[in-house]
């Protein structure tokens, strides 16, 4: 095949080097070959070699709703596979630069703002909604083409416009879940598959995550009432969190420190947005592990120092995120399938209820187009799929790579155990998947890598604020 579209060299942030970018178009609704058409931002990495195979590696980001952009990290740390691959990413319709959903509800706001108003985005769902539906000739969005199916078959556009027969996929988190589509519809056209923080098909995002968090929050409190130092500094740490809860309520006036400044603010905070930071922390075990020292300040009427901990999550998230998006998928593939028992059952075991209630009421009236009948079945595949796990990770855990490796006849599935969400550029987890894309096998995967993901294990937990910045500046030197 040869290369239907023209590259350009473009620059991408936290990419040292020029890529090659290029826009290719699609129709937002392909039922309708004359309506409205999208330009898809696509950026190849190419191979440092003048001859490289002829199946490169696409990277299928995360959310729903991340840009290419929160792919570049991963990318860098797969310099391995650009040695012989080109790289391709690709920003999702409606996100980055392929004719992003944009709406007043949702736009981006202060940090700040974000970490202690948990609620907003919830209830401006209704109102960006609402701001789409009401746009004109020619940004007259439809909204109900902005999910999965669509953007697999962007992908397979892609590949065609760049003249790949063949590709390899990664994709990561709801990533996992365009490449397990993709794979479905397409599958001689992929070599392999690296699925990382796996989301099995019939994943409800919407619901299933809360349970998941919560759970790995009761294991980092476990955790400390399990360790000598930390359990004499905080002996009950779930009291702890029920004081918090007494103390804020839904909402309370507190002077709280701006992170940023050290300026002094005073904003309504609640128990909530207490909770909602906390799963943000869950997520990445170094900052989980300075959970019971930040709870401690809370307790203490000190709410800062969490915030703090919380605000570089919330800001990669800022760069990287389209909430319309994000509800335009969700709405659309996953709430559909939440009963009213399913929710109240869910509720009943959260620390923070009204936190889930209003994000899965955000779905509310967005549009629920109809999708194939085999949508939420399991893969069946024998495609080569290496399948990672973080063994601490909060929202797609190891059970989740268990289930889809059932119906994965050729797969592999690797549990780092100390690790949290998203494994591949962690420790020697980049030189397992270019070993495995190099061969699309497992015959010559790395024992010691495999054997020291498996082995690995959490960071320690922290007994006060001040031994974390001790232990932070030793490792810096």
């Amino acid at each position: 095949m040869s290369r239907s579209v023209a590259l350009h060299e473009c620059r991408l942030a936290k990419l040292s080097s020029a890529a090659q970018c290029a826009t290719v178009n699609v129709p937002e609704d392909r039922s309708k070959p004359d309506g409205r058409t999208l330009a898809l931002f696509v950026a190849i990495l190419p191979a440092n070699t003048l001859s490289p195979d002829a199946d490169p590696l696409f990277m299928l980001p995360g959310g729903p709703g991340q840009s290419a952009q929160a792919a570049v990290p991963v990318a860098v740390a797969l310099a391995g596979v650009r040695r012989t691959r080109d790289i391709v990413l690709i920003d999702p319709r409606g996100t980055g630069k392929s004719a992003p959903l944009k709406c007043a509800a949702l736009a981006p706001r202060d940090l700040f703002d974000e970490l202690i108003d948990v609620d907003l985005a919830a209830t401006a769902a209704q109102r960006c909604l609402a701001e789409l539906r009401e746009l004109r000739a020619p940004d007259d969005v439809d909204v109900s083409r902005y999910i999965t199916p669509e953007i697999v078959a962007d992908v397979d556009a892609v590949r065609a416009a760049l003249g790949y027969q063949r590709i390899n996929l990664w994709g990561g988190s709801y990533g996992t879940r365009v490449a397990q589509e993709f794979a479905r519809r397409y599958p001689s056209r992929v070599r392999s598959m690296v699925l990382d923080g796996v989301a099995p098909p019939a994943m409800r995002t919407t619901l299933d995550v809360w349970p998941a968090r919560e759970a790995a929050l009761a294991d980092v409190l476990a955790v400390c009432a399990g360790n000598a130092d930390c359990k004499r500094a905080y002996p009950d740490l779930n009291a702890t969190l029920e004081e918090i809860k007494t103390t804020l309520g839904a909402s309370r006036r507190v002077r709280v420190a701006d992170p940023r400044t050290g300026a002094l603010r005073e904003v309504s905070l609640g128990f909530d947005s207490v909770v909602a930071a906390l799963h943000g922390l869950v997520y990445a075990p170094e900052l989980a592990s300075l959970i019971p020292p930040l709870l401690g300040r809370a307790q203490a009427g000190d709410f800062a120092p969490l915030l703090a901990a919380a605000m570089p999550l919330t800001s990669d998230l800022e760069q990287t995120m389209n909430l319309p998006l994000y509800f335009a998928v969700t709405c659309a593939e996953d709430a559909p399938r939440v009963t009213a028992r399913d929710s109240s059952r869910l509720l009943a075991t959260l620390r923070a209820p009204s936190l889930a209630a209003r994000n899965l009421a955000a779905c509310d009236g967005w549009p629920r187009p109809s999708l194939p009948a085999d949508f939420y079945e399991p893969l069946n595949s024998a495609v080569p799929t290496l399948i990672l796990s973080g063994g601490l990770d909060p929202a797609t855990p190891p059970a989740n790579g268990e289930l889809v490796a059932k119906s994965l006849s050729n797969s592999r599935h690797v549990i780092a155990a100390g690790y949290g969400h998203i494994v591949s550029p962690q420790a020697c987890a980049p030189r397992l998947i270019e070993t495995f894309i190099d061969t699309a096998g497992f015959a010559t995967l790395p024992q010691s890598c495999l054997d020291y993901l498996a082995a690995s294990k959490r960071p320690p937990t922290f007994s006060s604020l001040l031994e974390a910045s001790v232990l932070s500046r030793k490792f810096a030197r």
